[in-house]
C-alpha cells in the first residue's frame, strides 16, 4: 500500500522499521494467496513463492542503495554550497582535479537520474498499481458482506456451506439477488467512503496499531484452525503438484504480495541507525515467506482446491469449521474493518499522484479541477470496475503482472543502474556506496528487467489464449 508509513518527524529503531515493513508487506494479497496456491499446485507454488521472493528482495536493495546515492549527492551538494559562502576567495586557487572533480558533479546535478520520459513512466505505474489497489479493495468489502449476509440470512444460518456453489444470479434473501446485493454494498460502501477522495486524509500511527492487531488476531486464528482440523484427520485437500493452467494468477497473486518498493523511501527514511539495513531486510523476507508458507499449506491441505474462496477468511464462516458464531463473524468481516480504513488513504494517494503528474513549476490548479475533476477520475474507475466483477484473483493478480512488475522490477533496475552512472560521474570511479546491494554486478540489473519483460509476456498470451479458446 501506498502512503505514509509513520507520522513526520519521527524515528524508531531497526527492529520496529522491520515490523512496520512486515506490516506494509503482508496484506490483502496473503488472503488471494491459498486458492492461488491450490489452482497452481503446491510444488509449482513454493518454487515460484520463494523465487519472486528473492527477486523482491534483489529490488528492494536495488531501491536502498539508490536513495543511499541520492542522499550522498544532496549532502555533497549542502556542503559545497557552505564551503563556497565560507570561502569564495581561495575558489581561485584550487587544483585542476578539484575542478573537475566540481564540474562532474555539477554536471551530475543538472541532469535528473530519469529523464522526464521516464518520471512519467514512473507515476503512470504507481497510477495503475493504486487504481488495481482501489478496485480490489471496493469489491473485497461488498464480497465478503454478500458472502456473509445471504448465507446467514438464507437457508444457512451459519455462512457458507462446504459444498455450497454460488452463482451471482442466486436468490440472496426475498426476490433480491446475490449480485443485486453486492452491488447494493458497493453503493454503499462508496458512498460512505468515497467523500474521503475530496478531502485530506492520513493514517495515524494508532489506526496502523489497531489495524494490524486485527489483521494478526485473523491470520493466527486461521492458522491454528486450519492446523488443528488437518491435525485431527478432516482435512479435505488434495493439491496437486503442479498445474501450469493456474501459474498466471499465482505470479500477479505473489508479485502483488511482495509490493513495498513504492514505500520504501517513507519507510526506511526514519530509521535512526541504518548499519545493517540489508540483513534487517533479508530477515524481513524469510520470515514473511516462512509466514506466506505456512498460511497457504495450511490452506489448501484444510480445504479442496474447488471449496477454497478468492477472500480466504470467508472459508471460516462454515459451522463444520468454526463452531463460535462471533469467531465466524469476525473472519468473514475481518477485510471489511481493515480495507474500509485503507480505502481513502489509497485514495487520496492516487489523487495526489494525478496531481504531481500534471503539475507544472509555480503554476496552480483552478478550485474545480483541484477539488472535483480529480477526486472524481480517483474514484470513479475502480468503483466502475468492482461494479462489473468480484474476481479477486484475477484482479490481484492482472495488477501485480502488469503494474506490480513496473513498480517492483522494472524502476528500482533503471533506477539503481542510472544511480551508479551519476555516482561515479560526482565522485569519479571507485566510490563506494555503503548502501550499495550485494548484487551490484550489471547481469543483475539485466536480469531483473529479462524476468520482468517474461512476467508481462507470459501473462499476456496467456490471457489472449484463455480469451481466444473461450
Amino acid at each position: 500500500m501506498a502512503g505514509e508509513i509513520t507520522e513526520t518527524g519521527e524515528l524508531y529503531s531497526p527492529y520496529v522499521g522491520l515490523v512496520y515493513m512486515f506490516n506494509l508487506i503482508v496484506g490483502t494479497g496473503a488472503l488471494t494467496m491459498p486458492k492461488a496456491f491450490a489452482t497452481a499446485g503446491w510444488l509449482v507454488s513454493l518454487v515460484l513463492l520463494v523465487f519472486l521472493g528473492f527477486m523482491s528482495f534483489m529490488t528492494t536493495t536495488f531501491v536502498v542503495e539508490a536513495m543511499g546515492a541520492a542522499n550522498a549527492q544532496l549532502r555533497w551538494k549542502r556542503m559545497e554550497a557552505r564551503q563556497d559562502e565560507e570561502d569564495d576567495d581561495s575558489s581561485s586557487s584550487a587544483s585542476d582535479s578539484d575542478v573537475l572533480a566540481q564540474d562532474s558533479y555539477e554536471r551530475a546535478e543538472k541532469r535528473p537520474i530519469l529523464s522526464v520520459l521516464g518520471v512519467n513512466l514512473f507515476y503512470f505505474c504507481i497510477i495503475i498499481y493504486l487504481y488495481g489497489d482501489l478496485a480490489i479493495y471496493a469489491a473485497a468489502v461488498p464480497f465478503s458482506l454478500m458472502q456473509v449476509t445471504c448465507s446467514a440470512l438464507g437457508n444457512d444460518s451459519c455462512g457458507v456451506e462446504a459444498d455450497a456453489k454460488y452463482n451471482d444470479t442466486d436468490p440472496c434473501w426475498g426476490p433480491l439477488r446475490r449480485m443485486d446485493a453486492y452491488r447494493t454494498y458497493l453503493a454503499v460502501f462508496t458512498l460512505l467512503l468515497g467523500p474521503f477522495t475530496f478531502f485530506d486524509v492520513q493514517k495515524t500511527k494508532y489506526l496502523q496499531i489497531l489495524t494490524s492487531l486485527m489483521r494478526w488476531i485473523a491470520f493466527a486464528i486461521m492458522i491454528v484452525l486450519a492446523l488443528v482440523r488437518i491435525a485431527h484427520g478432516r482435512g479435505e485437500g488434495r493439491p496437486p503438484l503442479a498445474d501450469l493452467s493456474g501459474i498466471r494468477n499465482l505470479l500477479g497473486v505473489c508479485v502483488y504480495s511482495f509490493m513495498c518498493q513504492h514505500s520504501l523511501p517513507s519507510l526506511l527514511t526514519p530509521v535512526s541507525s541504518k548499519r545493517h539495513l540489508t540483513r534487517l531486510v533479508l530477515l524481513d523476507y524469510v520470515l514473511i515467506l516462512a509466514f506466506y508458507g505456512l498460511l497457504s499449506f495450511t490452506a489448501i491441505f484444510c480445504f479442496r482446491g474447488d471449496s477454497l474462496l478468492d477472500m480466504y477468511t470467508l472459508n471460516f464462516a462454515r459451522c463444520d469449521v468454526v463452531g463460535l458464531a462471533a469467531v465466524r463473524f469476525f473472519l468473514g468481516l475481518f477485510p471489511v474493518f481493515t480495507i474500509s480504513t485503507n480505502f481513502p488513504i489509497i485514495a487520496v494517494t492516487l489523487r495526489n499522484n494525478w496531481k504531481t503528474l500534471f503539475h507544472r513549476e509555480g503554476g496552480t490548479y483552478p478550485w474545480v479541477v483541484d477539488r472535483v475533476v480529480f477526486p472524481t477520475i480517483t474514484l470513479l474507475p475502480p468503483v466502475l470496475v468492482a461494479f462489473c466483477t468480484h474476481d479477486l484473483e484475477s484482479l490481484v493478480g492482472i495488477t501485480g503482472a502488469y503494474a506490480g512488475t513496473g513498480i517492483q522490477y522494472v524502476i528500482p533496475a533503471f533506477l539503481v543502474y542510472l544511480c551508479r552512472k551519476d555516482t561515479q560521474l560526482a565522485f569519479g570511479y571507485g566510490t563506494v556506496n555503503k548502501h550499495r546491494s550485494p548484487f551490484r554486478h550489471t547481469f543483475w540489473v539485466g536480469f531483473v528487467l529479462l524476468w520482468a519483460f517474461s512476467c508481462f509476456f507470459f501473462v499476456t498470451a496467456n490471457i489472449v489464449l484463455s480469451e481466444t479458446k473461450l
